[in-house]
C-alpha cells in the first residue's frame, strides 16, 4: 500500500449538465386482483417447511 502523495491533485469538475440528466422511470408494477399469488421465495419456503417440522415434533 502506498503513501498520501507530496503533490495532491485538484478536484476534478464533470462537463457542465452531465450530472443533471433526469430520466423519469415506473418502478411500480399494476397486479390485477384476480391474479393467482406469486410463488414464494426460497427462503420463505425453507421457513414454511421449518415450522412444519417443527409442529410434527
Amino acid at each position: 500500500m502506498t503513501g498520501p502523495s507530496s503533490s495532491p491533485r485538484g478536484e476534478h469538475t464533470p462537463k457542465p449538465g452531465v450530472t443533471w440528466d433526469t430520466v423519469l422511470a415506473r418502478t411500480e408494477t399494476v397486479i390485477p386482483d384476480d391474479a393467482p399469488d406469486p410463488q414464494p421465495n426460497r427462503a420463505t419456503r425453507r421457513a414454511l417447511k421449518r415450522a412444519a417440522r417443527k409442529k410434527q415434533r
